[in-house]
């Protein structure tokens, strides 16, 4: 198969992939010679029997004499009754097969009269023709999946069992031809990107066809591709001496070019071919703009002057083709992003290939990453998740190149500086960006710059006017002034104000003015500057019931980039439906959007408004404690719902019952999948309450629901923020001189230093963690902590140590009933046996540890259980069941998601198959662990690299091999890691041969 190292769903054994019709048959032999009717397997026969099914299904309906059904059973020496025995063969399919399918004709026989896709090779090669043509077209993705469909289709060895001569000159050539199709569709692979997944599934290759220099020369492009220069030059040095040592010829000229070209490190090689270019604009173009209003109105001389700017980028100009920045500014609410949409709307046909579009958040707290910014830009133009790179610089270099030939245009909305844009720009012609943000971009070079003012006042009326309809406004066209002078001429404010009469069909244009009237004096304010957008929401704000302005103070007070439905109930404390109802009112006022369903939003300043009138409506006496009380609703429900997501994800585990108690309810889950959703779902505004609790007497249950949630941190998609939340409250806990919560804060940021590998900082931690849940007597934390110092023990090859904290551990679980935590510490505790070299009380131990597990469910925690005992079987010789094992993780961790702990268990696995013998199998599952990481961070990197380059010298890749080593050295001595010797002295061997 062409998999990677990871199990592929199965099917019933003997069963077709493909769904048949109703009592049809099929046939396959891309792999073992088998018929099915109805999904059920019918009896072919002994070998020669299947041999001349095999030959009859071969040739397609032409008929075959009986002397080549002969030869082709036999060969040159057949026995005496050869021919009666094909005779009796025959007979025998015919009572198995439907009448009239083998027919006898000529003195031969044939298979006829099957329906269309009934043999799994015509299959493939329909699939294969359709690849063919997609990527003729430019269709790459499509063309990558037909050829998968058709890859998938061989199981196991071609004609597998069968004897015979035909048979085996057959099997070598649809070998041939799998890898062939292999090839195309890895060479597809990279041009879509996919370069760090093409990787360990092309070492494996190599390994199983060290000959064949295309696949060579496919792995070289993904290693250069994937950052991996030196492992690139390794593998053409390992295929040159491999070629003088077993033929004596030199590598073909094209994989001596790509050497070449890999020393100059030509930028072109990282460029994307340029089919991928065609087919991204064939199947991907993303139209992300956001709907232009139907009432735009007035601004024609910017429109004019930014579409000019357009019209050079797009090559529409008598000046040419160039990569064109436009970058607007001006206060809040004057009508940026309005004008920027517009604009990038009546330019679109300029930029056939699409339009990205991204809020940078830049003037909220937290403005948007523009590492992150890019992941959503590749992802939107067609790159796999696996082939976008972490770093910023990488990020930048392969979205510049993805958009290399294309006409893009890129609105970069609400951009806080420069520097957040710079890494966001195309960087060749024909492309353009429109940036929005409140500062004026003087140090973006080559920018255009538009300083964008409030409307004129004849502008500012149009707009009112188109909103709230002419009639309406003929008749009071100084009132209608009146109201846009009210608004200080800005856009937000106007269509607040009309939007409001425009509902209100018995208000007349002079009642609007009558009341903005009321706010005069805010409104002279506004003409500060900063200010102005607080007044023109005032206006908006005035005209609420009181049922909607409570809501509007109260959902601005919570942090996050935004807040579920339920979660905005337990702000407000009212049911579901009546929030909605309130929130779904505000959105359309333009006070709250509507991110997604269920999921609401302020515009930043929006927010700082909102507070601010939270802050003045308590400060007047109106709601007493009413801000405390709101944030404290929002911080139950999110530690009473986190709480129910780690029972469920650790049933057993008794450390939900040793959290502060909790008032206000929070959501029930039946089933894990929709758990781990909702916490993945809302990590951030999760994440963002803990932190806004430090300094409040919030701060024990802000360090409770950091610790029940703390999934977050071991599955590594929310590492960086939840560790940064980890320091906060270790600070706020710190300043509280709250020992309790200080001593959880540091047993959460010990686990958090562990998952990264920073050892000697874990240890630290937990130490300070440990004095301080004693003095607190935190029982729940002081077994945890110890859990915590007995890993750094392992980390440190401190056994024996580790043994006694892990004792120590399993006495305080077993204390409180925590079964949960009793197993993960007998767990460690198996490891902490194996480093004294005590193998066999290892294994017993693990699986005690593991039976406790099994005893609370099917959990991710089970998985944890499997790995420690593959640990233990590895040490003990028994590969096979170690294999078991860990096959049984990976699958959990993956129902989990937990894709450092899979990383992690692909390395586990890469260790059994180099112990046993295997180290194409090795190399393969130590990609793997390096495409998805593992728990330990860098340290553990080395020793992946460690391992594959071990398994890469036992395949003769020396180079290679010692390109592994070198980086894995470099890891360890970052670390100050004890590894360094071992690796120093695999490297001094190598070069020593």
């Amino acid at each position: 198969m062409d998999g990677g190292p990871r199990v592929p769903e199965q099917r019933r054994p003997g069963f077709p992939a493909e769904e048949e019709e109703s009592g049809a048959l099929r046939f396959g032999v891309l792999g073992p010679v088998r018929a099915w009717r109805d999904g059920e397997t019918l009896a072919t026969g002994s070998p020669q029997q299947r041999a001349l099914l095999a030959a009859l299904l071969l040739r397609e309906g032409r008929t075959a004499t009986a002397g080549e059904l002969i030869d082709a059973l036999w060969g040159e020496e057949p026995p005496s009754q050869a021919l009666a025995a094909v005779r009796t063969y025959a007979s025998r399919l015919r009572k198995v097969l439907d009448p009239g399918v083998l027919v006898s004709e000529s003195g031969g026989y044939a298979v006829r009269g099957l329906a269309e896709g009934a043999l799994d090779l015509a299959r493939a090669q329909d699939l294969a023709a359709a690849a063919e043509k997609a990527r003729s077209v430019g269709d790459l993705c499509h063309a990558r999946d037909l050829l998968r469909r058709a890859l998938d289709l061989w199981d196991g060895e071609v004609l597998a069992g069968v004897p015979g001569p035909y048979a085996q000159t057959q099997r070598v050539r649809l070998g041939e031809w799998r890898l062939q199709l292999l090839e195309t569709r890895l060479d597809m692979d990279l041009d879509q990107g996919c370069h760090a997944e093409a990787v360990s599934e092309l070492t494996a290759l190599t390994a199983a066809h060290p000959l064949r220099e295309r696949l060579r020369e496919l792995l070289m492009l993904a290693l250069y591709r994937s950052g991996r220069q030196a492992e690139a030059l390794a593998v053409y040095a390992d295929t040159r001496r491999l070629l003088a040592d077993e033929l004596g010829v030199d590598p073909r000229p094209g994989l001596q070019e790509l050497q070449q070209r890999i020393l100059q490190a030509d930028p072109a090689l990282a460029e994307l071919s340029a089919a991928t270019a065609e087919t991204a604009t064939a199947t991907l173009r993303p139209a992300q703009l956001p709907a232009t209003v139907s009432d735009f109105t007035g601004r024609a001389a910017f429109v004019r002057e930014l579409s000019d700017v357009l019209s050079a980028a797009s090559g529409e100009s008598a000046s040419g083709r160039v990569m064109a920045v436009s970058a607007l500014a001006g206060i809040g609410g004057v009508g940026k992003t309005t004008l920027a949409v517009h604009v990038a709307h009546r330019a679109r046909a300029a930029f056939p290939d699409g339009q990205l579009y991204v809020d940078l958040q830049g003037a909220g707290a937290r403005p948007a990453e523009p590492e992150t910014v890019l992941g959503s830009f590749l992802r939107a133009l067609g790159t796999a998740d696996s082939a976008i790179p972490d770093s910023l610089e990488e990020r930048a270099a392969l979205y510049r190149s993805v958009l290399d030939g294309r006409r893009v245009l890129v609105l970069l909305d609400n951009a806080r500086d420069a520097a957040q844009v710079r890494p966001l720009l195309p960087g060749t012609d024909g492309c353009a960006a429109l940036v929005t943000a409140r500062v004026r971009m003087v140090d973006l070079a080559g920018a255009h710059l538009v300083d964008l003012d409030v409307m004129a006042p004849e502008e500012a009326l149009a707009l009112f006017t188109k909103i709230v309809g002419e009639e309406r406004v003929a008749s009071e066209r100084q009132a209608a002034l009146d109201v846009v002078g009210a608004c200080g001429f800005l856009p937000l404010a106007i269509r607040i104000a009309a939007s409001r009469l425009a509902a209100r069909r018995t208000w007349t244009v002079s009642v609007l003015a009558a009341k903005l009237a009321d706010e005069r004096r805010r409104l002279d304010e506004l003409q500060a500057g900063d200010q102005a957008v607080e007044a023109t929401f005032e206006l908006g704000y005035g005209q609420l019931e009181p049922a909607q302005a409570r809501a509007f103070r109260l959902l601005g007070l919570a942090d996050g980039p935004d807040i579920s439905l339920a979660a905005a109930a337990a702000v407000l404390d009212l049911p579901a439906q009546d929030t909605e109802d309130l929130l779904e009112s505000l959105v359309d006022t333009s006070l709250l959007e509507s991110a997604a369903p269920g999921r609401y939003r302020f515009h930043d300043l929006v927010r700082l408004y909102a507070r601010a009138c939270a802050e003045r409506t308590e400060r007047d006496g109106n709601a007493p404690s009413e801000r405390g009380a709101a944030l404290s609703r929002l911080l139950d429900f999110y530690l009473a719902t986190a709480a129910g997501v780690y029972a469920i994800e650790r049933p057993g585990d008794r450390l939900v019952d040793g959290l502060e108690p909790t008032e206000y309810p929070g959501l029930t889950f039946t089933e894990g999948s929709a758990a781990l959703d909702w916490l993945y779902t809302e990590a951030a505004p999760l994440l963002a309450c803990v932190r806004q609790s430090a300094g409040t007497a919030r701060l024990r249950r802000a360090v409770d629901l950091l610790w029940a949630a703390k999934d977050l941190t071991e599955s590594g998609a929310n590492s960086h923020q939840y560790e940064a939340t980890a320091r906060a409250m270790c600070d706020a806990t710190g300043s509280a001189a709250d020992t309790r919560a200080e001593g959880r804060a540091r047993t959460v940021l010990s686990d958090v230093l562990l998952v990264s590998g920073r050892i000697e900082h874990a240890e630290e931690e937990a130490r300070l963690a440990m004095r301080l849940a004693g003095s607190a007597e935190d029982s729940a934390a002081v077994s945890w902590v110890a859990n915590n110092r007995g890993l750094v023990c392992l980390h440190q090859r401190r056994y024996a140590e580790g043994k006694g904290l892990f004792h120590q551990a399993i006495a305080g679980f077993r204390a409180t009933d925590n079964r949960a935590g009793e197993a993960s510490a007998l767990s460690n505790l198996s490891r902490a046996q194996l480093g004294m070299g005590n193998v066999a009380e290892a294994v017993d131990i693990a699986r005690q540890g593991l039976a406790v597990y099994a005893e609370l469910g099917r959990t991710m925690r089970l998985a944890n259980g499997h790995f420690a005992l593959g640990v233990a079987l590895t040490r003990a010789g028994r590969h096979e069941e170690a294999l078991g094992e860990f096959a049984e993780a990976l699958d959990l961790f993956g129902d989990h998601r937990q894709r450092l702990w899979e990383g992690a268990t692909n390395f586990r696995l890469a260790e059994v198959h180099l112990a046993a013998g295997r180290p194409s199998s090795a190399a393969q599952h130590a990609e793997q662990a390096l495409a998805l990481g593992c728990i330990g961070g860098d340290r553990m990197r080395g020793n992946v690299l460690a391992l594959l380059g071990r398994a890469l010298s036992a395949l003769g890749q020396a180079d290679r091999a010692r390109a592994c080593w070198r980086e894995a050295l470099s890891l360890y001595e970052q670390h100050d890691a004890q590894e360094v010797g071992e690796v120093r002295a695999l490297l001094a061997r190598s070069v020593a041969r």
